[in-house]
């Protein structure tokens, strides 16, 4: 004899418990914190050159500073993620490449220093804006009403 039972129905949710909304923050915490570090890093090291003229540190930060956030976008399944890494990049990258009073620079205007400042902001910038988002575009959405 078979019975067919009703499906379970699930008790109403609120949204979000109460530890979710923490864990996402610190999540985001820690992505600003690894773009921090990939700034102050690369500042200091994309000045490897191959046989004197190639600024192969410049080339091997750009690919970073693409892969990085978009990988971060695509892990946690929103543009949000690849912009965090993106804004802790560039706050010290544009902090290391200005003139000090004592006229030390650690992004020099330089091949390798070009390559890294503007090739980094283009790659961060592609990076995020390849990002899946996670709401898809306002602009497709078919429950928009205009009043």
């Amino acid at each position: 004899m078979m019975v067919n039972a009703a499906p379970e129905t699930a008790e109403h949710d609120d949204g979000p418990s109460g530890a979710e909304p923490a864990v996402t923050g610190a999540a985001y915490g820690v992505l600003f914190m690894l773009g921090l570090v990939v700034g102050v890093v690369g500042a200091f090291e994309h000045e490897w050159y191959l046989f004197g003229t190639l600024p192969v540190g410049a080339v091997l930060a750009v690919l970073i500073l693409f892969g990085l956030p978009y990988a971060m976008g695509r892990l946690m399944r929103t543009r949000m993620a690849a912009g965090v890494v993106a804004v802790g990049w560039v706050i010290p990258s544009m902090i290391l490449a200005g003139p000090r009073p004592e006229g030390d620079l650690a992004i020099a205007a330089t091949l390798g220093g070009y390559i890294y400042l503007y090739g980094g902001l283009v790659a961060v910038a592609l990076a995020v804006v390849f990002a899946p988002s996670a709401g898809g575009s306002w602009l497709l959405r078919q429950n928009v009403r205009i009043r």
